[in-house]
């Protein structure tokens, strides 16, 4: 957009009358991902990004600040919990407070569940016993729970519909 183009929008909106128009949207793209610039009386705002598909899942319950907390979030029961090469996206979060936060951005909607482990000595998996019971505090969406072993991913799934969602996940410990 020119220089000439940008002045003659801002005469025009200090001519609008209050109760007609606070803004003018001057928009350079059509397509919703694109972004849109915003004239206002008092001059250009920031720029406004549409919102973008993430699930935001906030971890609590976790006994200490040690480590990190892993994530994984799946898109069916193929390999879930254990086998975190069929997640979809791994994601690794500080602790503060006994609290962590995983996001998963840019998804499209569907059926997904998501497992969490804290990650006490940061060596980037899920450390067991003789047995396989989980030394480290484990976690799942809808705070599922397993039976003599893992939740199964129909336990744990959530329908997510776009936009953005809000989780809260409990670490427990076994």
């Amino acid at each position: 957009m020119t220089f000439i183009r940008i002045l003659l929008l801002a005469i025009v909106s200090t001519a609008v009358p209050p109760d007609l128009s606070d803004t003018i949207a001057v928009t350079r793209a059509k397509t919703p991902s694109e972004e849109t610039l915003v004239l206002g009386r008092a001059g250009w705002s920031q720029v406004e990004k549409p919102p973008e598909n993430l699930i935001h899942a906030e971890i609590g319950g976790l006994r200490n600040d040690k480590g990190q907390v892993v994530c994984a979030i799946y898109s069916s029961a193929d390999g879930f919990p254990k086998k975190e090469e069929k997640a979809l996206a791994h994601v690794t979060s500080s602790i503060s407070a006994g609290h962590a936060v995983c996001e998963f951005p840019g998804l499209t909607a569907g059926t997904y569940a998501i497992s969490v482990f804290h990650d006490e000595n940061s060596n980037g998996k899920l450390d067991t016993n003789f047995m396989g019971i989980p030394r480290e505090g484990v976690g799942a969406s809808n705070n599922a729970k397993g039976h003599f072993g893992p939740p199964k991913f129909g336990a744990a799934a959530f329908h997510f519909a776009g936009s953005r969602l809000e989780l809260k996940i409990s670490v427990i410990y076994l």
